[in-house]
């Protein structure tokens, strides 16, 4: 096994990705930040400033500003936490939605794309390994 060809194939998928969400962000009009934020409310429904942070690998501070610039923008909405007074929860607006369900398609998109020529027991397979490496962060 070459360890070195293995880390730098996924260093260069790594690169590969990002460039591509970096130029369909960009053609968006948004901030990766803000893109990365509605995938994972989209994803995950509203949820507490802290949680969100903690998702994003992200200070709470920091997405403090970034939720600022989402509102002004009409992407998010902040809420009182039914349960826990002190808690604000944040959550998608229709508009934050309808740019979940756009960037959504887009990665299916790729997924389609990049996995054109696999079976589905190869799919399988992939989505096994990068569950598993996910598993580890």
């Amino acid at each position: 096994m070459n360890k070195d060809l293995l880390s730098h194939t996924i260093v260069e998928f790594y690169e590969k990705l990002s460039s591509w969400e970096m130029a369909v962000v960009k053609d968006a009009g948004h901030s990766l930040p803000q893109i990365h934020a509605v995938e994972i409310l989209g994803g995950n429904g509203d949820m507490r400033m802290k949680e969100l942070a903690e998702k994003m690998g992200i200070t709470t501070g920091t997405l403090t500003v970034q939720i600022d610039k989402m509102e002004q923008a009409g992407l998010v909405a902040r809420k009182a936490h039914q349960q826990d007074r002190r808690s604000i929860l944040v959550g998608l607006t229709e508009q934050g939605q309808a740019v979940y369900r756009e960037h959504d398609q887009l990665h299916h998109g790729l997924s389609d794309q990049l996995t054109a020529k696999f079976s589905d027991s190869e799919r399988e397979l992939l989505l096994s390994f990068f569950q598993r490496m996910n598993s580890e962060f």
